[in-house]
């Protein structure tokens, strides 16, 4: 465990992405196997230790602490994990412990464990530790190691420190299995490159960039509309059928109704939606799609009923097409590309499948038009894709991007508080906020923790402080004066909420210091912006 923890101690205290790469690659390279595929899959977040959860460690530090220290530590420090590692007693006998842990002692013992065997277990274990080890070992069995590094940022350094290609590692990737042994066989050149033929695996998204201020020419550049649902690729290889998220997750048991419509091979790309009350609306009009609020009623779910499939029926919204049963079309240019997959969609299921048209419109201008006019529940925003480009992994500079509505704003009145994590866990950075019912009433509406600046989130923090009326546990509430302008993309009705409404990607637009909080906005106006 020691050099692991080192790693993520460095890693922690690095912001250059080059030294990132290097401290990961130099791990990589020194460390044996499994112990080096095991960490890999830790810091690429496909790790999971299901017996372990946040809530079993909380458990061993109050046997252990005074309950109250842990609380207001826990709430300091912004990290259980930290906090657990810093408060826990240390073990007289350690030093002389004959058998040290290693990576693949913890993981491969932790994995065996049900939920009733693993807190004794991992408070042995915790107990033959240093501080750093300790929260090393947390990190590894509670997941989420926030240490600043993204699954591609790993699989990056582990290419570059091996010198093979990434989008090689990536096209292999999702066919693997931790501790990935063949996958460092070949990086080392012992071994060949392994094969996903015949493998439903995923294969990573082709993005966009943010459009901004850039215009771009209709003659190169096709428009479509960006659907408000959760980016899909499905994938029908040797008679099975795979649903992925973006980030790669299978997601095809929350979603069975749409595998089971799919058994033509091949690999689309596509927008996982749910269908609305208008199925007779034109696709340039919502299509027929509900609101992202509808979809998140299925969303998570590992198993889903048939009365839950009949409420909110799922459809696939395709864009593209990335294989046509063993063909692989991904260097084929859009424009081929859709040729090939309109008559593709043509022969699917029409109750479950559709295509995405493309947005007829003479030029840019035109088009800025029918953009600002976009205000269906199903509409996200504009897609342009160049129509020459290839299906390649990741974002590229100048062949898609994407163009949002303008957001929707509301002036709201700041009710609760909360610390962030990471280096936010000393701010209070997470703010609740609300509108006025018709009696006088402020009700939450939504939650944001972005949109300001450092310094506004120094003036943000000072103000909750210094206007604190309770507390609940970590949250702070404030005294009902600080007005936000609060920007969204869309609201949709709620029944989950007692407010009646809910916001999708709410931020802190403007603080307005001022706007006096009772002429902040009423319930009443959000639910006239509903869709």
């Amino acid at each position: 465990m020691r050099a692991f923890a080192d790693l993520l101690d460095r890693l922690i205290y690095t912001r250059s992405r080059n030294a990132k790469l290097a401290l990961i690659g130099h791990y990589l390279r020194e460390t044996p196997d499994p112990d080096r595929g095991w960490a890999l899959a830790a810091l690429t977040g496909d790790l999971d230790l299901p017996a372990v959860k946040s809530g079993t460690v909380r458990g061993l530090i109050v046997e252990r602490a005074d309950p109250v220290l842990f609380a207001m530590s826990r709430d300091f420090v912004g990290d259980t994990a930290e906090t657990v590692a810093l408060l826990w007693p240390e073990n007289p006998a350690r030093a002389v412990n004959a058998e040290p842990l290693t990576v693949a002692r913890v993981i491969e013992r932790l994995a065996s464990l049900s939920r009733a065997d693993a807190p004794a277990v991992l408070a042995d274990m915790l107990d033959q530790l240093d501080s750093d080890e300790r929260y090393a070992l947390l990190k590894l069995a509670t997941g989420g190691l926030r240490v600043g590094v993204s699954a591609r940022l790993a699989k990056t350094a582990l290419a570059q420190a091996f010198g093979i290609d990434v989008e090689a590692v990536e096209e292999v990737w999702h066919g693997l299995d931790a501790p990935y042994d063949t996958l460092f066989a070949w990086a080392e050149g012992r071994g060949t490159q392994p094969s996903t033929t015949d493998i439903p695996v995923f294969r990573p998204f082709m993005l966009a960039h943010p459009l901004d201020d850039t215009q771009v020419d209709l003659a190169d550049y096709a428009a479509e509309w960006k659907w408000d649902g959760i980016r899909v690729q499905i994938v029908h290889v040797a008679g099975e059928t795979r649903l992925y998220s973006r980030a790669g997750d299978d997601i095809t048991d929350s979603f069975p109704e749409v595998a089971a419509a799919y058994r033509t091979p091949g690999v689309l790309d596509g927008e996982l939606l749910v269908k609305g009350e208008a199925q007779g609306a034109a696709l340039d009009e919502g299509g027929g799609a509900a609101s992202f609020n509808a979809l998140q009623q299925r969303l998570g779910r590992k198993v889903v009923s048939a009365k839950m499939q009949a409420e909110y029926p799922a459809f696939v919204r395709l864009y593209d097409i990335l294989f046509d049963g063993p063909e692989d079309l991904r260097e084929l240019p859009w424009h081929a590309r859709r040729a090939r997959l309109e008559p593709f969609v043509a022969a699917l299921d029409p109750d479950r499948f559709d295509l995405s048209r493309v947005i007829d419109a003479a030029d840019f201008a035109a088009l800025t038009t029918i953009r600002d006019g976009a205000r269906d529940s199903a509409i996200e925003g504009v897609m342009l894709k160049r129509r020459d480009s290839p299906y390649v992994t990741g974002r590229r500079v100048g062949l898609w991007y994407k163009w949002k509505r303008d957001p929707l704003v509301a002036d709201c009145v700041m009710m609760y508080a909360q610390r962030g994590s990471g280096k936010r866990s000393s701010f209070y950075s997470d703010y609740t906020f609300g509108c006025w019912t018709p009696d006088g009433q402020l009700l939450p509406v939504g939650k944001a923790y972005s949109g300001f600046t450092d310094e506004e989130l120094k003036w943000l923090d000072r103000f909750v402080r210094n206007n604190t009326v309770a507390r609940f546990g970590p949250v702070r509430e404030v005294e009902k004066t600080l007005v936000l302008e609060v920007a969204f993309d869309s609201i949709h009705a709620s029944k989950r909420h007692k407010s009646g409404v809910a916001m999708r990607f709410p931020r802190i637009a403007r603080i307005r210091k001022d706007k006096p909080a009772g002429e902040a906005d009423h319930i009443e106006t959000l639910l006239r912006l509903a869709t």
